[in-house]
């Protein structure tokens, strides 16, 4: 056998994703909140890149005339494009500037232990009870494990355990939920012992939704035991949940804005947060009058600089562009409220947009709109449809709402089965199958029929 060696030469194409084509993907999926941080970020590692002060608005002229100030100095910057700053709007504060630190809940158990009347070696056991403490307000281990740790007998344990569990919030300190439940009903006071029992005994049935099986073990009738279960649906079964383990609350803030003015929707895109980005003028200077090697590197700092900036813009005028395309396609709901969203799907805004469904995907990706019928996840817009027998299509989320609607408005004592859901919507036009039913139902949490009974 012989082999040759040779060269050949082949002519294809392939696409090659450059890191500016890949920070411009990134900045249209960032949130207005992380978009400030990532440009933060920048400032911080860019030298040529300086935050400008927000000033009032300037005509179009002056504007475009700064910008050329900035960029006649590289003709191979000069695309044609304009970078399109906008003035920034400041005129609304942070939520986080009326943000003030919670307590966690070990700090508001020990707050209580140092006010409980016990000697030092007691709270030193209580510290480390609380300690122990989950975020659910649950205590972890045993008491014998505590009390060999501590080198204490169990009884002295078992006697501060006791006292932790009278703390706020109720039920704190239990040891599982049954013991939590039973904390909380007894701190109501006079208690039904039909209660009682039933926390004690019959948990897993309560949850099965066996209520005649509870019945005829208690001696009762399923009415009563209805009784019971609805007081015992008051009761916390995570009493540590009112506390956040000191974290900040978390505020969601629009990045869209959307407002009825005279009939028509004006956007207004809410990036007042975000640094307003400039190339500082020192820099021309530097590039003119340096050496080769510290011209080639300001040169490449000024052009990640002026890519970042038309990246921030880009993602402007598409998210603008996206939101205004499903302002007309969602007329209805904007004019009339969330009944009347329609079936949406991201290839119908993408083609009007004149963009790939790929961008429309990332444009509206972890960003919410402030609309006059409250504030929306933009993929709220988008759901898919069903058909009617009319040949209209009615969207998902309509659809939940009927079903929603449905179960509001059922006989407690005769629920409306799948099934007869199934045959409401289909009277109504809408065709829709019983396993959709029960999908669209679980997904509202809402529970069966046999669980939602009332006897």
């Amino acid at each position: 056998m012989r082999m040759d060696y040779g060269l050949k030469l082949e002519l294809n194409q392939k696409l090659v994703m450059t890191p500016q084509l890949r920070q411009a993907i990134a900045i249209l999926q960032l949130s207005s909140l992380e978009l400030s941080a990532m440009v933060e970020q920048e400032l911080l590692e860019n030298p040529v890149l300086e935050a400008e002060e927000k000033v009032a608005a300037e005509p179009a002229e002056e504007s475009d005339e700064r910008l050329r100030e900035y960029f006649d100095w590289a003709d191979y910057f000069d695309d044609g494009t304009d970078t399109g700053f906008a003035p920034q709007r400041d005129d609304k504060p942070s939520f986080t500037t009326f943000v003030s630190a919670v307590a966690t809940l070990h700090e508001h158990l020990e707050f209580q232990l140092q006010l409980t009347v016990l000697d030092a070696a007691a709270r030193a056991v209580g510290q480390y009870i609380i300690g122990c403490i989950d975020e659910n307000g649950y205590l972890t281990g045993t008491t014998a494990e505590a009390a060999a740790n501590l080198g204490v007998p169990e009884e002295t344990v078992g006697n501060v355990l006791k006292v932790i569990q009278t703390f706020d919030p109720p039920g704190v300190g239990a040891r599982d939920l049954r013991e939590c439940l039973l904390i909380q009903a007894e701190q109501r006071g006079s208690v039904d012992p039909l209660v009682l029992a039933v926390i004690d005994r019959f948990l897993d049935e309560v949850g099965a939704g066996h209520f005649k099986h509870i019945a005829d073990k208690l001696g009762c009738t399923p009415h009563d035991v209805q009784r019971a279960v609805d007081f015992i649906r008051t009761l916390d079964p995570k009493p540590g949940r009112a506390f956040d383990g000191g974290e900040q609350p978390c505020y969601i803030i629009p990045d869209v804005t959307i407002e009825r003015v005279a009939g028509n929707y004006i956007i207004i895109i809410n990036d007042y947060n975000v640094p307003h980005l400039t190339i500082n003028p020192y820099y021309r200077r530097v590039v003119r009058d340096a050496d080769n090697e510290a011209r080639k590197f300001v040169e490449g700092r000024i052009n990640a600089a002026v890519w970042l900036i038309k990246s921030i813009e880009q993602r402007r005028r598409t998210l603008y562009n996206v939101v205004e395309t499903i302002i007309d396609l969602q007329r209805d709901f904007f004019d009339h409220g969330p009944r009347f969203l329609r079936p949406l799907t991201m290839k119908r805004v993408a083609d009007k947009v004149g963009v790939h469904e790929s961008t429309v995907s990332r444009a509206i990706a972890n960003k919410y709109a402030d609309t006059p019928h409250g504030l929306f996840n933009l993929r709220a817009f988008f759901s898919a449809g069903l058909q009617g027998a009319d040949g209209e299509t009615h969207s998902a989320s309509t659809v939940k709402r009927q079903i929603k609607d449905l179960v509001a408005g059922e006989d407690p004592s005769q629920p409306l089965s799948d099934q007869a859901i199934t045959e409401i919507l289909i009277a109504r036009g809408v065709a829709v199958s019983r396993r959709t039913v029960a999908k669209y139902r679980e997904e509202l949490g809402i529970q069966s029929s046999s669980k939602r009974r009332r006897y």
